[in-house]
């Protein structure tokens, strides 16, 4: 017998094998980005809510996936074995305060999530990039795993924050007790030079959706 936790993780899994938060594959499939967030999953009284054959049949459009493929989605035990659920946070809530706490971890529940390979980090997160301040490299709607518990390195790209509230990628050039050097990714947004003291915190990417 199906079950409502079932569909909605093989669900998941068509989002990640498409490199997709549950957000982007409703897009992709043109249903409203939030029909697949795990709010809509039950409703406010706790009634659990499934998606509708309709959504189902336009996702597997949209990802020339068929029947039987999603079928298969539904229960793999080496799948759950080899598989991590990691928050997908947009853009903007990125930059806004109270998403993050002090270690640059997500803070709070309920955020739209992405089975995704472990990456050895239980706090690596999945940034929606919006907008094109990113460009060429990483576009609108192109998705980040970020893993704050990765060391640094120089010629890394990371997600940086500012005491500011900025969020931007950059590649880490150089970083010192007193300085920290940013190249930009988008070739028409100059060097950074920023202090310790005015980055929130700094994030290594480890995979991205191009």
């Amino acid at each position: 017998m199906l079950k409502h936790s079932d569909i909605w993780q093989a669900i998941d899994r068509l989002a990640a094998q498409n490199e997709l938060s549950a957000s982007g594959l409703a897009r992709r499939a043109g249903l409203d980005p939030t029909t697949f967030n795990k709010s809509k999953r039950t409703t406010s009284e706790g009634k659990l809510r499934w998606p509708s054959t309709e959504s189902i049949s336009k996702v597997l459009e949209a990802t020339a996936s068929s029947f039987s493929e999603f079928v298969s989605l539904i229960d793999s035990d080496q799948a759950k074995g080899s598989m991590q659920r990691i928050p997908v946070i947009g853009y903007a809530q990125a930059g806004a305060q109270g998403f993050f706490d002090d270690a640059g971890y997500p803070a709070g529940s309920g955020w739209d999530e992405l089975q995704f390979p472990h990456v050895g980090d239980p706090h690596a997160y999945a940034l929606e990039i919006s907008g094109d301040s990113m460009e060429p490299v990483y576009r609108d709607g192109d998705i980040v795993v970020v893993s704050p518990s990765t060391s640094l390195r120089r010629g890394d790209r990371v997600v940086v924050k500012t005491t500011g509230g900025e969020v931007m990628a950059k590649q880490l050039l150089r970083s010192t007790a007193n300085r920290i050097e940013l190249q930009s990714i988008n070739p028409a947004h100059p060097l950074r030079t920023l202090t310790p003291g005015e980055i929130a915190w700094m994030a290594r990417i480890v995979w991205a959706s191009q």
